[in-house]
């Protein structure tokens, strides 16, 4: 049987754009998504900090460096610039692959910019706020 497990986080990323008249996604800063491993059209689901909207989309890329987070079509209602976020990239493991799966952790500031990149999640309050 297989498992459905985090194999990365892009922890508390701002919005920055909402395009409802689109036919769905999140874009990304292409730099954001190699740090975390995440490629374009893999489908993820975004958590929203701000009303606690969970969304599964596939992603797009934003030009690197650029800072942009823009979600696109229907979740445009639910996430608005300013708003935080947590995007998740899941994956399918078997219980081995499971129990040795260490995630990717990317952080970033008030601008999303990278921060900091880990290996792993530890329990407690984020480092980082």
């Amino acid at each position: 049987m297989l498992r459905v497990v985090c194999r990365a986080k892009l922890h508390r990323l701002r919005v920055t754009e909402a395009n409802l008249d689109y036919m769905g996604s999140i874009a990304i800063d292409e730099e954001l998504l190699a740090a975390a491993g995440i490629a374009p059209y893999e489908m993820v689901q975004i958590a929203n900090r701000s009303n606690g909207v969970l969304w599964r989309t596939y992603v797009m890329a934003e030009p690197a460096g650029s800072g942009r987070v823009v979600l696109n079509g229907p979740p445009a209602r639910h996430f608005q610039p300013g708003d935080e976020i947590i995007v998740l990239a899941l994956g399918w493991a078997t219980p081995d692959e499971a129990e040795g799966l260490v995630p990717t952790l990317v952080f970033v500031d008030a601008s999303n910019r990278i921060v900091e990149v880990r290996q792993g999640e530890t329990a407690g309050p984020d480092p980082h706020r």
